[in-house]
């Protein structure tokens, strides 16, 4: 009896741990992999309102209703989603929120009261489009100053 305890005790125990992480390894290693070429570089990306600077709150109120602004209809597109289109149009295949040369300036003045200028001008290293508008924050009217500016706006109306 004591030679058979002895026999037990000596022979090291199997570590269950260890082989299943052996089996599992290339498993892991490829979900690990998947997530770092596609799901990381997805949630990292750049945005256009990502590249918004700061600013005040009242400031902050005019820009939201721009960018918000989704035409008569209430259900079509935005503002930003039409920027976004145009900036896609002009680079197309390239993260060009990520480029080192590319800036967005957004210029808000107020004028009166109820009344803000919104400038907003993208520049890259292909060049930049600069857009113009007035928001009353009171009636959330948007007039468009350029042709640019204009252009989106009546996108953003006649969208279907």
């Amino acid at each position: 009896m004591g030679k058979d305890d002895k026999k037990k005790e000596g022979k090291p125990k199997k570590n269950d741990f260890k082989s299943f992480l052996r089996k599992r390894a290339p498993i892991y290693l490829a979900l690990i992999a998947m997530l770092v070429v596609f799901v990381i570089p997805e949630m990292t990306k750049g945005t256009l309102e990502k590249s918004f600077p700061e600013l005040s709150d009242e400031d902050q109120q005019a820009i939201d209703i721009l960018m918000k602004y989704d035409g008569p209809n209430d259900d079509g597109l935005t503002v930003i989603e039409a920027l976004e289109n145009k900036i896609s149009e002009e680079y197309p295949n390239e993260k060009i929120f990520d480029h080192k040369k590319t800036v967005v300036d957004l210029a808000v003045t107020k004028i009166n009261p109820e009344e803000y200028q919104v400038k907003f001008n993208f520049k890259s290293h292909k060049g930049e489009m600069n857009y113009d508008w007035n928001v009353n924050v009171e009636s959330e009217k948007i007039i468009s100053n350029n042709s640019e500016g204009k252009y989106i706006i009546e996108l953003v109306n006649y969208y279907d």
